[in-house]
């Protein structure tokens, strides 16, 4: 079988190891020719002859490279295959959640729609094993995500993630949203803060597209990266991460919010929220809006003319 090579055609199969079948899988690999390597939450985890091979201690065996069968047919007859989990990689230019040799940045937002509270930008940073990892944790996009869980989330990737947050309350946003008129603009200025705050040279950066690919391509010019935007680039992995971090901090701030002023603190921009932000203006004035509430809004219109 041939080194892994990252520039061809890559497919992942997933099995199922039945707990007494795995010293046995684990016993075939040779350590001659396969690198052992440490991945949390993995039986364990190596590379060669062409794959990279997990066994997680929930006995899921994830075998990638370019024939993975071949490896599966060699060193794991008894794994069962989990159907629907076969994943080809079309280009080498999107990685997978599970990518070898492959450290990714994402870089998500949160709060943009939210007439009230912060914008809050994450960007984070995964090596693959951290990814292997994360999988199996249940990351996902933070869209599909309680906010109990978001929080719980959030949590658990500050700890084991590199990441940057930039996160604008009111008070900083309205004069910034005022002197660029325009959200992308800084959506794409938030974005090249965040990821220039951890990127590394040779990273590859994924960002859930938001504007004209040139928009970021000008604000990151000059780093030794790979760039990649896409639409719902929650389905990686590392933005999916970067959306919870992203996330937990919006709902962090709303809280401190609410304790601030001593009122509940309403999400999206809907008449509840309408009803809330109400609620302040007339208790602190119209004046005072911009303190907690993004102006622009058409809700700040609907608002001051009762």
């Amino acid at each position: 079988m041939p080194g892994y090579n990252p520039h061809v055609a890559q497919e992942t199969l997933v099995y199922k190891v039945r707990p007494e079948h795995a010293a046995l899988i684990e016993g075939r690999i040779d350590p001659g020719r396969f690198e052992f390597r440490s991945t949390p939450y993995a039986r364990f985890s190596a590379k060669g002859d062409g794959v990279v091979v997990t066994l997680y201690t929930s006995g899921k065996l994830v075998v990638q490279g370019a024939d993975p069968a071949v490896f599966v047919e060699r060193y794991a007859p008894e794994a069962s295959a989990v159907k629907g989990k076969t994943k080809a990689k079309k280009s080498a230019s999107k990685p997978r959640v599970i990518a070898p040799e492959t450290v990714t940045v994402g870089s998500d937002e949160c709060g943009k729609g939210d007439f009230l509270g912060p914008l809050v930008v994450c960007a984070a940073r995964m090596t693959p094993e951290e990814a292997l990892g994360l999988a199996e944790a249940g990351v996902m996009d933070s869209k599909a995500l309680d906010d109990k869980k978001a929080l719980v989330l959030g949590a658990y990737l500050r700890e084991r993630l590199e990441f940057r947050v930039v996160r604008l309350d009111p008070a900083e946003y309205n004069p910034r949203w005022k002197a660029s008129g325009n959200l992308n603009e800084l959506l794409g200025d938030l974005h090249a803060e965040a990821i220039k705050g951890l990127v590394q040279k040779g990273d590859h950066v994924i960002i859930d597209r938001f504007a004209k690919e040139e928009l970021m391509e000008r604000r990151l010019e000059g780093l030794e990266i790979s760039l990649e935007q896409k639409p719902r680039a929650e389905e990686e992995l590392c933005v999916a991460a970067a959306s919870i971090i992203a996330r937990e901090e919006f709902l962090l701030a709303m809280d401190e919010l609410s304790s601030q002023w001593g009122m509940k603190m309403r999400k999206g921009a809907g008449a509840p929220v309408d009803a809330a932000a109400r609620e302040f203006v007339r208790s602190f004035g119209m004046d005072r809006l911009g303190e907690i509430a993004k102006v622009h809004f058409k809700n700040a219109k609907r608002i001051g003319g009762h």
